[in-house]
């Protein structure tokens, strides 16, 4: 049962390691594609729709944290330094490297 559990974890936490990964990603995108294009070039549009891609992954990224630390009891400390982590731009990175030392972890265990 251990197993099925962990390894269920493991695929949670991958899959948390990837949101977060592309919400790092287009939080970049946001500040230094999209919203010089609309300060500078005049096109609002890029903001809106990078703006639109990194909500979907903040969004994402907020309910499979809730559901890590819910459905597996993980520390609440954990998941509110990822949580405030996510917040400021590039600490997406420093989260997905966390995760991923986290899952090589598991893995060891099992």
């Amino acid at each position: 049962m251990f197993e099925v559990h962990n390894t269920q974890f493991i695929i949670m936490l991958r899959i948390l390691r990837q949101i977060a990964l592309w919400e790092a990603i287009s939080t970049i995108c946001l500040f230094f594609i999209a919203m010089p294009l609309k300060y500078f070039a005049g096109i609002p549009e890029a903001v809106k729709i990078a703006g639109s891609i990194h909500g979907f992954f903040v969004v994402i990224f907020v309910v499979m944290l809730i559901m890590s630390t819910v459905e597996y009891k993980w520390p609440i400390l954990k998941a509110v330094k990822y949580f405030l982590a996510s917040l400021i731009p590039i600490f997406g990175f420093w989260v997905e490297l966390d995760l991923k030392k986290e899952i090589e972890g598991k893995r060891q265990k099992s």
